[in-house]
């Protein structure tokens, strides 16, 4: 992944997941508050966070962390459309986080792996 596709990535997490802080120091972010709008608010939050795990899978992340990085997104969008319960589900999943965790453990995998330069 190019370095503006990870900044882009942890952006986009940001974004959808911890972009306003309220008051005690608890981080919403776009994913809770667009979720909130009913019948379409968790399907476009969903659509989006779909971005993260195309780079996932641009990256070569192997495919049972794509599997868990979809598990993630399904979970959050399915439970997050139950009206009330899924409204407060939405604010503390974090599926965007999540899936950026799971592709940042396979960057840190990735460059224990590459021996060092030689001079």
């Amino acid at each position: 992944m190019s370095s503006d596709s990870r900044s882009s990535a942890e952006s986009l997490s940001r974004l959808m997941d911890s972009s306003v802080r309220l008051p005690g120091g608890f981080r919403i972010g776009l994913d809770g508050i667009v979720g909130l709008i009913p019948g379409v608010g968790d399907a476009a939050t969903g659509l989006v966070s779909l971005w993260l795990l195309r780079e996932a899978h641009r990256e070569g992340l192997p495919k049972s962390a794509l599997i868990r990085m979809g598990g993630n997104i399904l979970i959050d969008t399915t439970l997050g459309a139950i009206p009330l319960v899924g409204d407060a589900f939405d604010f503390f999943w974090k599926s965007n986080t999540r899936n950026l965790r799971i592709i940042e453990k396979h960057r840190s995998k990735l460059d224990q792996s590459i021996p060092p330069r030689q001079p």
